[in-house]
């Protein structure tokens, strides 16, 4: 062996050295080696090419104690021999193979040698163990590449094995791994529950930072435990198993509607819960934090049973010979749950001492003289023979006298209702009544209708405060639920002449069909108008309120219809341009223009968190059974008239008293809640039970508020009787969003307290208004202006100039369908200013047209009429 690398070195063969010198002639150039051996360069002198290495020793590890084999081959070589760690390897060491390549026809010669554990440990160099083998032909020397021998191996221990963790639920995963030292360097792979790891099927998994395993979102399935696999060509190693936990914290639930009042009369509690279950606590997360379970104080108002009133006086008598009287249960009204009062509401009874006969109306005994001094005027022919007639005509106050009825005593002893023609009542009827110029009884307008018109009003709603019905024939007229935004509007001529209708218009709050789908909402109240086979030739005005902050960049907002089958079907929407309908959306209601009568409702799609429903707040409040106790109730209602209607009908029947003016809050659809708070109770006079301060309501109960009158009840205690007044502030605030403080200074003794008006047109005194008082343009300045306006112009003064002038600048291909353009525009002005009936607005758009005199815009409503509304000479009218 070579004292150098543990070798055998030897100097160039003799023979090969010979001959190489010999062909030099001695003078070739000598390169010298580390044994001061020399060898020759190159043959300048000798035909051939330098030799080419087909196959250059590789780099090899030498695993345990098995040697490795370094193989070379060149062509063309008459020689090949190795040189490792810069000494020649001694040619008894090399296996030499030579053969020729039939293509080229040139020598191929192929060596290699063997290297051995030993000869690896006992070289102590700079550098790894190299190896390189040298090829000779004619031409001179080529040296291949240096081949590294290593002796490979894999050390036991891990420089660093992963840890266990407890991570949250989606949270991060990282687990270190540093492999055992060892040559070739370890590759590293992860097993979970002995399981190799895919990171390429997984997206949520990363192996290749350093060994590391990165998972970025732990998920519930990424528990288990975990190993790092180290290996190379010698062996394998693993680390420490490490026990990954993913966990979930617990989250609360939504609370729960409070529960009832536990006592039916006096101070009890109410109470709500909540459960650990959105989501629930698991693998170790942490329980929720706070109560599960919230009680507060609560006052149930005492039970009154009704009492009746006294009886009414006795009705005129009737065709049928009888007469009638009423009583109401309202001395006082059940409250509270209380009885109804028991017995009959009305009472009948003969009225001509058994003198009527089988087979006549109504016959008065021949021995008796009838007093023709009775004097008394009706507002219309009554005919008392159905039940139903009876009823209508009670309740419309038919049965009230005027004075100038007179009672004819014909020869057959009929008795029979006539009506005086007096001119200057025309104008003087009260609204509900029926036409005083029709000849057709109230019998004879229902007796081809009557089934139908059964079916339909035993559909409306029960409560009297939110239907109305109306008696509406050719000269058309208006019907309006009181005190609630809902109005019907039945141009003149749109019911044929000779014909008349019970109209009725009802909403459908407390038994609504209409289940917004997906993110809609209700923003009006359901309305029902009929009855359904009422046939129009022109378009009536339906008016329904919304509570919807218009903006078309925001919602979507478009009307709906309900089916015989229950179904509901869209109608149009209104940005739609379409000639079926009509829809005018105003900033506090849409006004419909329709040709069929049925169900309709106004359905709002937001488009964006900032779409904006309008709330009304409201605060009422009274005293409890027990006296020192006070009830202050909170109510966020949708700001329509009917929602607040309802809100004080309940608080009417709960003996509830508004505290102060409502207000309006701006309710954003941005998912966050709403919080109602009492602030500044004076500590010395009054107290609250702590933590019943604030109560907070989820945005999705707030959102579809339309559903049931949203409100909070809270209680409060005087320390003291003689304490008589309340000062407080509520504040009603949207979480990231509007807020509204509402100051409440009042006395708790009702005779002290000031009256607060519930609303700024009451119109419970005028629910059906027909003919010509229920407009506010005269029938007669009415067609002039149609005729004006209907005849095309060539300067473009025509109708759509007179809906321009009105802010009607959408869909006008809706009017020109029709057969007055203009007509149909002064009806959706009529129902746009039910209320206001401002004509000096109109006049002054007619005169910008240049149809009227300027002084039109200053007349009053007398003042046009008595003029004939005079137009402008120049116009030729």
């Amino acid at each position: 062996m070579g004292p150098g690398g543990g070798r055998r070195s030897s100097p160039l063969p003799l023979c090969w050295l010979g001959l190489l010198l010999g062909l030099r002639g001695g003078a070739g150039a000598l390169r010298g080696n580390d044994n001061g051996e020399v060898l020759p360069e190159s043959i300048p002198s000798a035909p051939g090419t330098l030799p080419h290495f087909m196959q250059e020793p590789d780099d090899a590890y030498i695993i345990k104690s098995n040697p490795i084999v370094l193989r070379c081959r060149a062509v063309p070589a008459m020689q090949i021999f190795f040189k490792c760690n810069g000494e020649w390897v001694h040619q008894n060491e090399h296996v030499s193979e030579e053969s020729m390549d039939e293509s080229t026809g040139l020598k191929v010669r192929e060596a290699y040698i063997n290297v051995t554990r030993q000869q690896v440990e006992d070289f102590h160099g700079p550098e790894d163990y190299w190896c390189q083998c040298v090829a000779w032909s004619h031409l001179g020397t080529s040296k291949s590449r240096k081949a590294s021998v290593r002796i490979a191996y894999l050390r036991k221990n891990f420089e660093q094995d992963p840890q266990g963790k407890e991570v949250p639920i989606e949270g991060m995963i990282v687990l270190h791994c540093r492999p055992p030292e060892g040559v070739p360097a370890a590759e590293v792979e992860w097993l979970k529950n002995e399981e190799p790891i895919d990171a390429e099927q997984d997206e949520n998994i990363d192996t290749r930072a350093d060994h590391n395993l990165i998972i970025r979102q732990a998920r519930l399935s990424d528990s288990g435990n975990y190993t790092c696999m180290a290996a190379n060509i010698v062996a394998k190693r693993r680390s420490m198993s490490a026990t990954v936990v993913v966990y979930v914290n617990g989250g609360w639930s939504s609370w729960t509607e409070w529960s009832n009042c536990n006592v039916r009369c006096g101070r009890g509690w109410q109470k709500r819960s909540r459960t650990c279950t959105n989501p629930a606590p698991l693998n170790g997360g942490a329980f929720c934090e706070g109560m599960s379970v919230q009680k507060i104080t609560c006052t149930s108002l005492c039970p009154v049973d009704g009492g009746w009133e006294l009886w009414s006086e006795w009705s005129v008598c009737s065709p049928e010979c009888e007469h009638m009287r009423v009583r109401e249960c309202t001395a006082p009204p059940p409250r509270n749950g209380g009885k109804f009062c028991e017995g009959p509401s009305q009472e009948s009874e003969n009225c001509t001492e058994g003198l009527c006969i089988q087979g006549n109306s109504l016959l008065l005994n021949s021995s008796m003289q009838p007093d023709l001094t009775v004097s008394r005027t009706y507002s219309g022919p009554i005919c008392l023979q159905d039940p139903i007639d009876k009823e209508l005509m009670t309740e419309s106050s038919l049965f009230n006298p005027l004075s100038d009825i007179k009672v004819k005593v014909q020869s057959s002893f009929m008795v029979s209702l006539g009506v005086t023609e007096r001119s200057e009542y025309h104008g003087k009827t009260h609204s509900g009544t029926f036409p005083h110029d029709s000849n057709r009884t109230f019998n004879t307008i229902h007796a081809k209708n009557k089934a139908a018109y059964i079916q339909n009003l035993s559909s409306l709603s029960k409560r009297s405060e939110m239907r109305a019905t109306g008696v509406f024939g050719h000269q058309g007229g208006r019907l309006g639920i009181p005190n609630t935004g809902v109005s019907l509007l039945i141009p003149h001529g749109a019911i044929p002449e000779e014909t008349s209708w019970e109209i009725y218009l009802a909403i459908n709050q407390d038994e609504s069909s209409l289940q917004p789908e997906g993110s809609e909402v209700l923003l009006g109240p359901e309305v029902t108008c009929g009855p359904p086979e009422v046939t129009v030739s022109t378009p009536f005005a339906l008016t329904i309120p919304h509570c919807a902050e218009v903006n078309s960049e925001h919602w979507n907002i478009h009307l709906k219809r309900r089916k015989q089958q229950g179904k509901w079907e869209e109608v149009m929407s209104v940005e739609e341009e379409t000639t079926s309908c009509y829809c005018l959306l105003d900033p506090y209601a849409c006004h419909i223009l329709l040709d069929s009568f049925g169900t309709y409702a106004l359905i709002g799609q937001p488009l964006s968190d900032c779409s904006i429903k309008e709330l009304k707040v409201a605060v009422f409040g009274c005293m409890s059974c027990n006296s020192l106790d006070y009830s202050l109730r909170v109510y966020c209602v949708d700001n329509t008239p009917c929602a607040f209607q309802e809100v004080v009908s309940d608080e009417r029947h709960q003996g509830g008293q508004l505290l102060e003016e409502p207000k309006l809050l701006h309710f954003k659809g941005n998912t966050f809640s709403l919080q109602i708070s009492v602030l500044d109770i004076p500590p010395f006079l009054w107290r609250i039970k702590p933590f019943t301060a604030c109560q907070e309501v989820p945005f999705s109960r707030v959102w579809r508020s339309n559903q049931q009158p949203l409100h909070c009840a809270f209680s409060l205690e005087r320390y003291t009787p003689a304490t008589t007044q309340l000062s407080c502030k509520i504040c009603v605030r949207q979480v990231k969003g509007h807020e509204q403080i509402l100051q409440i200074q009042t006395s708790i003794l009702e005779n002290e307290r000031e009256t607060i008006t519930f609303f700024a047109h009451d119109d419970s005194n005028f629910p059906a208004q027909t003919g010509p008082q229920a407009f506010k343009i005269p029938y007669s300045i009415r067609q002039r202006i149609c005729a004006t306006f209907d005849t095309p112009s060539a300067k473009g003064k025509d109708w759509q100039m007179l809906a321009q002038k009105n802010s009607i600048n959408r869909n006008l291909s809706y009017f020109a369908t029709q057969r007055s353009p203009s007509a149909v525009i002064l009806d959706l002005w009529e129902a746009r200013h039910q209320h206001d009936g401002d004509l000096d607005s109109l006049a002054c758009a007619l005169e910008e047209i240049g149809r009227t005199q300027a002084k039109s815009s200053n007349l009053t409503e007398t003042q046009i009429e008595e003029s004939n509304f005079s137009y402008s000479r120049q116009n030729g009218l």
